[in-house]
């Protein structure tokens, strides 16, 4: 597996994952920055997601759906912050309604990638950044750190097709 550690700092209000992959750096950007791509590992194998928007430069936004094994459809966005092509992005994640409003009854998370060369390939970090205390509570309870793990555990196979 990929993932390497995931670590919940409750003092910090971040949630981190390591995963170490066995290519290039500019390889793994292109997971995220091209849609078809993204949309390929971004939801648990259980809700694969499908991207609607994409749009990877500063203020930007991508809209997704993830669909669960029922049918049912939960929707997301994120707000870009900030791109340095291929070794870091920033934006907020958050909630959205059926038809692809923010929904401001949920939480939203600060996420900072970045990408760097580790090993013969790369390392990539994941820090999800909390508002507070209850947030991080309510987004790990809800299964973020899982449905997360699940996720990125699915880059190994995109990048050894």
């Amino acid at each position: 597996m990929s993932v390497t550690s995931v670590d919940k700092d409750l003092d910090h209000l971040t949630l981190t994952l390591i995963a170490d992959f066995a290519a290039p750096v500019e390889r793994v950007w292109r997971l995220w920055a091209d849609p078809r791509q993204l949309e390929r590992w971004w939801g648990p194998p259980t809700y694969p997601a499908t991207v609607q928007e994409h749009d990877l430069s500063p203020g930007g936004e991508v809209a997704y759906f993830m669909t669960g094994p029922e049918g049912d459809r939960h929707r997301g966005w994120w707000r870009i912050t900030s791109v340095s092509e291929p070794t870091t992005l920033e934006f907020t994640d958050g909630f959205a309604d059926d038809d692809g409003k923010p929904k401001d009854d949920m939480p939203t998370t600060s996420v900072r990638v970045r990408l760097s060369e580790h090993a013969g390939g790369t390392r990539m970090e994941m820090r999800s950044l909390f508002d507070s205390r209850e947030q991080m509570e309510q987004m790990v309870a809800m299964g973020m750190e899982e449905g997360l793990t699940e996720a990125v555990a699915q880059i190994d196979a995109l990048l050894a097709a």
